[in-house]
């Protein structure tokens, strides 16, 4: 059990105990954390069995598409498909190679956005048959790199905790920016590679610059959603998807983050 702080903008606070799942963004740097490896609650042990699950049924639906597309000899799409199976398994790369433990949770969002972005997106032709599904996707895109934004604050302050006097409000807004930033540098991507490669037509010539202000719209949105959420969260201490992804990131990667005594 840990001793949190609560810490509201205005610098007051409140203590108390509470599990590492609410304590690893607002304990202060003094407060040992949860050692990693510690025993998940019970509830918790089940809902990542079921994310593997899911995730698992991800990677099977795209080994039968692989097995389709070879059948049909469509070879482009049969590669595309190995590709996308070969990102749903970065995770376990990463944790095999470098050690760096993914969260169940994070690595079915991650799964099952490259298999609409890839898959069903281009190999099955999404993207022409709904209007609405670059649309949907550009706004996923914001809500992951906000998350991933959220990381970003601990990992550069090389800390477990936030950092002392550091508001949540600016975690947010380092959280908002930062995926705002990433999904610019991505539509500059669409567009140098439009003009590289003949024929790609990332950025739709029909629409130009339309399709490209819609997409960093809805990529806006998309992480200005989980940075409210998060800040809300983080707040009031509350359990939360963003906030339990995080703080199960951090416990489970310590060498990534400092875990010296305050200064």
């Amino acid at each position: 059990m840990l001793r949190t702080v609560v810490r509201d903008d205005d610098g007051s606070h409140r203590s108390g105990e509470e599990g590492y799942s609410r304590g690893c963004i607002m304990t202060e740097s003094s407060t040992r954390t949860q050692p990693p490896g510690a025993a998940e609650e019970p509830d918790g042990q089940l809902r990542e069995r079921v994310y593997r699950v899911l995730t698992l049924v991800i990677q099977l639906v795209l080994v039968a598409g692989v097995v389709g597309f070879v059948l049909l000899r469509d070879w482009p799409n049969a590669v595309l498909t190995t590709l996308v199976i070969v990102l749903t398994l970065i995770p376990r790369l990463l944790k095999r190679w470098f050690r760096v433990d993914v969260p169940p949770e994070f690595q079915l969002v991650a799964a099952l956005f490259v298999f609409c972005a890839i898959f069903l997106g281009t190999s099955l032709g999404f993207y022409g048959r709904f209007l609405w599904w670059d649309t949907a996707l550009h706004t996923t895109s914001g809500c992951l790199l906000g998350i991933v934004g959220f990381i970003a604050v601990f990992l550069i302050n090389g800390t477990d905790h936030r950092p002392e006097g550091m508001r949540v409000s600016l975690i947010a807004v380092f959280g908002f920016t930062f995926a705002v930033t990433l999904g610019v540098f991505w539509e500059i991507y669409e567009f140098v590679a439009d003009n590289l490669i003949p024929g790609l037509d990332m950025q739709v010539v029909e629409t130009g610059v339309d399709d490209t202000m819609i997409d960093m719209i809805v990529n806006l949105i998309g992480a200005a959603v989980i940075a409210l959420l998060g800040y809300i969260f983080c707040r009031t201490g509350r359990q939360s998807f963003i906030v339990d992804g995080v703080c199960k990131f951090v416990r489970r990667n310590p060498r990534l983050f400092n875990r010296g005594p305050e200064r």
